[in-house]
């Protein structure tokens, strides 16, 4: 079986993973729902930080996988525990009423308040919040498969209910695991990994496309067409990860060349931003995302530095196998942010209805 690297690379791939969701949620965030022709008119030209003064914020996507990294400080050896960790985690996060949620994870939140059980909370839905969220719990649990499959469903149940959005958030995790085992270079492993997440058609449809789009080398834009998503990605959870999971291995070890490829294609463009983020950081590590990027996101108390040392204490729990607790951070100035963060959110809004259209 392989074995991560040495903790202070493990460390590292941590830090990338985690980092690289925040850059890629913040990088696409900004264009979220924005076709790719739009896209173009709007911002020709590289990608940047953009969302408040030439800065970066980052959405749920990030928020929900530092939820995740810090449930499994608390709790990294029963899923159980991790799941009612987690559930209060959603509680409290829901309660500083952050801005654009979704509706599956707002109405699983409102049944934790109302005393359902973190089990029961789930509502049917294929979004793509357990997918944005799992990346972290795979690359934890890179060389333990069952942990990583009880951990992921637990993820997923607390909010989601659906065959998509299971497989959607094991395919991340997979792929993730796959990613700190230094596998990821081989895509036949990926593909063998996917293909026995599910045996339904719809599944088995995508993987195909995918090895027949990365055999032929088409670029991201053309695997996206193939998916007859002419608008941009939407945030359906088997459209995010397998145009994501295109992007990682049509590009493996580029993280801005993986990057800018799949946000050009538009749409759902900040939970694909952070999941290929996720996967192409847990690869090249903190070093290989471009500083001007990382040093563009503007964040607290959830900084940079306070991902980081989430990092750390995963890397430092692994290692020692004995939990180390979560990271604390200054939460009364969470709901500042937020306000800041949703006026932020209603100037793009209104900045949308003036031209280019």
């Amino acid at each position: 079986m392989p074995t991560p690297a040495p903790s202070i690379d493990l460390e590292e791939r941590f830090a990338g993973l985690l980092l690289g969701t925040a850059v890629g949620d913040a990088l696409g965030l900004p264009a979220e729902n924005l076709s790719a022709e739009k896209i173009h008119k709007r911002w020709n030209g590289k990608w940047k930080m953009r969302f408040i003064f030439g800065k970066g914020m980052v959405s749920d996507d990030t928020e929900h996988t530092l939820m995740v990294a810090q449930a499994l400080l608390e709790h990294p050896d029963n899923a159980t525990e991790f799941q009612r960790a987690l559930a209060w985690k959603f509680r409290w996060w829901f309660a500083g009423l952050p801005g654009g949620i979704g509706l599956a994870t707002a109405k699983s939140c409102i049944k934790l308040w109302m005393g359902f059980a973190p089990e029961k909370c789930a509502v049917v839905s294929a979004g793509s919040g357990p997918p944005m969220r799992s990346a972290i719990i795979g690359s934890y649990f890179a060389t333990e498969p069952e942990q990583r499959e009880a951990f992921v469903l637990a993820s997923t149940r607390l909010t989601h209910r659906s065959w998509q959005a299971e497989t959607a958030a094991l395919a991340v995790a997979e792929s993730a695991a796959l990613a700190m085992t230094n596998q990821h270079g081989d895509a036949s492993k990926v593909f063998d990994a996917l293909a026995v997440l599910s045996e339904e058609s719809e599944w088995q449809s995508i993987i195909f496309k995918m090895k027949t789009s990365l055999a032929e080398a088409d670029s991201v834009s053309d695997f996206v067409r193939s998916l007859n998503l002419k608008r941009g990605v939407t945030g359906y959870s088997l459209h995010v990860v397998p145009v994501a999971l295109y992007a990682w291995l049509r590009h493996p070890d580029e993280f801005r060349t993986a990057l800018t490829a799949a946000l050009d294609c538009g749409g759902d463009t900040d939970t694909v931003g952070a999941i290929l983020g996720a996967l192409s950081g847990a690869v090249v590590g903190k070093t290989g995302i471009p500083i001007e990027w990382l040093n563009g996101i503007w964040e607290w108390p959830r900084s940079t530095s306070y991902m980081e040392k989430i990092a750390a204490n995963l890397a430092e729990q692994k290692s020692s196998r004995q939990p180390v607790g979560s990271v604390g951070c200054f939460w009364p100035a969470i709901i500042l942010r937020n306000f800041v963060f949703i006026s932020a959110v209603l100037v793009h809004g209104f900045r949308r209805l003036a031209p280019p259209y």
